[in-house]
């Protein structure tokens, strides 16, 4: 027989689980986004994470919403236009002491 309490700490256990699987599906798509800007601004991975940083700061929008925006944006071809702006300055700013314009020889098979 369940007790009251019991069927409270079920519904907070299951409440923290769909927490826990939101925060693991936000993630992955954050860094799917992450591998969309390194590839796109040619960047090191460590700063394909700080441009996504930014481009969320400077256009006030959810981290995990710029990084869907990113993650389909190969596929449709289209960016909202204040992300794409904020994304070309973010890299911009980074170029050209950072952003290598050719890729290191032998870097690719």
């Amino acid at each position: 027989m369940h007790e009251p309490d019991d069927d409270g700490r079920e519904a907070a256990l299951r409440e923290e689980i769909e927490q826990l699987k939101t925060a693991l599906e936000s993630r992955a798509v954050t860094d799917q986004a992450i591998g969309v800007v390194v590839a796109y601004g040619r960047l090191p991975s460590r700063q394909g994470r700080e441009v996504l940083v930014e481009v969320s700061q400077h256009t006030n929008t959810k981290l995990r919403e710029v990084a869907a925006h990113l993650v389909q944006w190969p596929m449709c071809a289209w960016l909202p236009p204040e992300i794409r702006t904020a994304l070309d300055a973010a890299l911009q700013r980074r170029a050209p002491s950072t952003r290598p314009e050719e890729p290191p020889p032998d870097s690719c098979p």
